[in-house]
């Protein structure tokens, strides 16, 4: 009788846990995305952006993101600091192509989310905790990099000019797959 009790438990569990386990929901980034960059001497934009991002505001602990910036996509408005961007005493293009963020923890915030991954510029992997809101299937984030810890540029010559810290704003409409 206490096998029937358990196995009839077991199975009840299972039917009830079945129905409640949920899965993120899967985005796919649509076009009008902008990846903005600003500081001292130092804006523009960069065209590409690609990813996957897994995020359910109702079942946060199932989210994941991983993120691809093409560097080559850089657009500063000047072809020639395009040019110097691209180039070994930057971002070194030719070896390091692009710019990875893969998400380890989402979290809600009193404003919103943070997420926190490993950020990979320069061939350089630092963590970093990034605050976002997610409205109308739109992910936006305001955050500060510091170039200096991805050794981009140097604070020799014309480029100690650029400031340290360089403001990211991302905006990330996404539909449903």
């Amino acid at each position: 009788m206490k096998q029937a009790t358990y196995f009839f438990f077991g199975c009840s569990l299972f039917i009830f846990t079945a129905f409640t386990i949920q899965n993120s929901i899967n985005w796919k980034i649509s076009k009008g995305y902008q990846v903005k960059f600003s500081g001292t001497d130092a804006e523009g934009i960069f065209k590409k952006l690609s990813g996957d991002i897994q995020f359910d505001e109702k079942n946060i602990d199932s989210a994941h993101c991983n993120l691809t910036i093409d560097v080559n996509s850089i657009n500063t408005g000047n072809g020639m600091k395009n040019k110097h961007a691209l180039s070994d005493n930057w971002f070194a293009a030719e070896k390091h192509p692009t710019i990875e963020f893969s998400s380890k923890l989402f979290s809600k915030s009193e404003n919103g989310y943070t997420v926190t991954g490993v950020l990979k510029i320069h061939g350089i992997e630092k963590e970093i905790t990034i605050p976002f809101n997610f409205n109308n299937s739109t992910f936006t984030s305001n955050f500060s990099v510091n170039r200096m810890d991805y050794k981009i540029g140097t604070m020799k010559g014309m480029m100690k000019k650029v400031s340290n810290e360089i403001k990211i704003e991302i905006s990330i409409p996404v539909s449903n797959t």
